[in-house]
């Protein structure tokens, strides 16, 4: 099944692709996706090409109760970005892969990161929904789908609070004392 989820985020071009690639950030986003437990791979340079893993530990609550068989009461998320560098408009394409361990489950497919406007910028993943088990393999891929999208809602929420966190300049998520 083809899946396309795009994000909206209120900042520019380069400074979404440093949020993007931000260890901190990342790790706030993957726990508040419901992460029992995680892990969190940033390489590269956001100036440049970079690519994020995580791994993740998710409960099966958003999966229909017929279907949890397949996955157990957990499931192992991995997810890989590998995003290319920019173009001078700070915009960027990549690839995504979502697999999940232990399930015939597999998204592959593109990312993009476009500049919408002064102060905005879309973030647009567009891949294949795979699940090889048969008779069930649409259900799986239905349930999975609604998952994904959800856990990228919750990180489009989770980048606009860090923007409007860090919008006063204190990227590094410390306050300092007003100048006199």
């Amino acid at each position: 099944m083809r899946l396309s989820v795009t994000l909206d985020l209120p900042t520019d071009a380069r400074a979404a692709a440093r949020l993007l690639a931000d260890p901190e950030y990342v790790h706030l986003k993957v726990r508040a996706s419901g992460a029992l437990e995680q892990h969190v791979d940033v390489t590269g340079d956001a100036d440049d090409a970079f690519t994020v893993t995580t791994r993740r530990a998710l409960p099966t609550d958003q999966i229909p109760a017929h279907l949890r068989s397949f996955v157990g009461s957990r499931i192992d998320v991995r997810q890989v970005e590998a995003w290319e560098a920019p173009a001078p408009d700070g915009s960027r394409v990549g690839t995504v892969v979502v697999e999940i361990a232990g399930a015939p489950v597999r998204l592959s497919g593109r990312t993009a990161l476009t500049p919408t406007g002064t102060g905005s910028t879309t973030v647009m993943y567009d891949g294949d929904l795979r699940a090889t088990v048969p008779l069930f393999a649409s259900a799986i891929e239905q349930a999975t789908a609604g998952a994904i999208r959800s856990a990228l809602e919750v990180e489009q929420d989770v980048a606009r609070r860090w923007i409007d966190d860090h919008a006063d300049g204190h990227a590094d998520g410390h306050s300092q004392a007003p100048q006199p």
